[in-house]
């Protein structure tokens, strides 16, 4: 097998062409193997079939390069078994108690076992909890009779994507590789050594634990900025000066912004896989479950920063007409997962509020039961609305306009810290 990978003679198959899928898949490609994309959703199937892309940030051109170079894409099981290495990059969700959610690793682990032989190498890099790769995926696998470390190689090595960044892509971000036994961490090493640098940990809890540990960092990093935002306001002080402020010290401080609420496929859900374990086991992880209660209050609180400046301006919630401005859960990217977006308008519903969204990159948005299509902001349109909020600050909008024809803008992300200074007794952060 590793003879196979140096010689870029092993075929990848890589199960999921989403947001982690997608571009391990472009690596792969990039670094001359033939790869496999596996997916059960025919539209994503067909659009790569097409050489077109689907994710906003992911363009058209390098999909038609991944297929220039060889890249197949299936929904049949059977193909999979060609594969020399196969890459799982599924969903894994949290419940609404805050549980893990492994249903698609287990349906994935599920198709695989089908088609297992000896010799292959079984990657699993959807976040979960320290020990999942070895209590769920490894007996599942070996349904098959197959054993690992004996008939085939298993290893964690979790994925570190992050949408939509210019900076850092799969192919220059260290990868994290974990396994149970020195000859299948060796065999997974090497097939990650060809498109990136690896980092070896000593087995598949550890690598779990590296994946969680960075995203508990930046969760209980976000809160401490919300927590600090609310606090500073009290004060009279901008937050957004202080951290800009700081983060011109060369060591010892890194910037975390705050915002309308955390989102996305990571930071609102990987820590509470941690703490679910950890409860699990006896322990308790207090400043993940404190800096949860922080994140969830925050879409609560824009609501109320909103109502408070709508009254003080003369206009009941009831009726109001609010513009929802961005859905996407960050800048520039078309993924709404988690976003607080969702929250923010159920909450200003609650209220009796109209509520539109307008987002060129998240064309459609499901809030509850209801499915809501991003308005048309063209010319007179915003000067229909009693109040818009800021909650996705892509780079495509227009924020001196919006200041401009909006009679109210929340501002949660500091958007509009550069527009005229004339038009500030129209803003209001939050």
């Amino acid at each position: 097998m590793t003879r196979k990978i140096l010689q870029r003679e092993a075929v990848i198959g890589v199960v999921g062409m989403g947001y982690v899928g997608l571009p391990l898949s472009e690596a792969f490609c990039s670094a001359g193997f033939g790869v496999i994309g596996f997916d059960l959703d025919e539209t994503r199937l067909a659009s790569l079939s097409r050489g077109s892309s689907y994710l906003s940030h992911f363009t058209n051109a390098r999909v038609a390069a991944m297929r220039g170079r060889g890249f197949a894409v299936t929904a049949s099981p059977d193909v999979l078994a060609g594969a020399d290495a196969l890459l799982i990059c599924v969903p894994t969700p949290i419940t609404s108690h805050n549980a893990p959610d492994l249903s698609h690793v287990v349906e994935a682990a599920e198709t695989l076992a089908a088609v297992l032989r000896p010799g292959q190498l079984v990657v699993l890099e959807s976040t979960t909890f320290p020990g999942a790769t070895a209590e769920v995926l490894k007996p599942i696998l070996e349904r098959s009779g197959l054993r690992a470390g004996r008939d085939f190689a298993l290893a964690y090595s979790p994925e570190r994507e992050d949408p939509g960044n210019r900076t850092f892509t799969t192919a220059s971000i260290p990868k994290i590789v974990g396994a149970d036994s020195e000859a299948e961490r060796r065999v997974a090493c090497a097939l990650y050594d060809a498109i990136t640098v690896t980092v070896p940990v000593s087995d598949t809890r550890t690598a779990e634990a590296v994946k969680l540990t960075e995203n508990v960092f930046r969760f209980v990093n976000i809160a401490l900025a919300n927590e600090l935002k609310v606090s500073f306001e009290a004060l009279g002080i901008d937050v957004w000066e202080v951290i800009h402020a700081a983060q011109t010290k060369p060591f010892g401080y890194m910037p975390f912004f705050p915002g309308p609420g955390v989102g996305g496929h990571c930071i609102p859900v990987d820590p509470f896989y941690l703490a679910w374990r950890a409860r699990a086991e006896g322990a308790s992880l207090k400043m993940v479950e404190l800096a949860g209660e922080i994140s969830r209050a925050m879409p609560r609180r824009v609501v109320d920063k909103t109502l408070e400046a709508l009254a003080a301006r003369g206009r009941s919630p009831v009726g109001a007409h609010v513009l929802v401005v961005g859905a996407a859960y960050k800048r520039n990217i078309d993924d709404t997962r988690e976003t607080p977006a969702r929250d923010i308008i159920e909450i200003l519903r609650s209220h009796g509020a109209r509520v539109s969204y307008h987002d060129p990159l998240a064309p459609e948005l499901v809030v509850g039961d209801t499915l809501m299509l991003s308005v048309d902001i063209g010319r007179d349109a915003l000067a229909g609305f009693d109040c818009a909020i800021i909650v996705t600050d892509h780079d495509a909008f227009d924020y001196a306009r919006l200041v401009r024809e909006t009679p109210l803008v929340i501002d949660t992300r500091n958007a509009t810290a550069q527009v005229d200074p004339a038009l500030a007794g129209k803003i209001v952060r939050a």
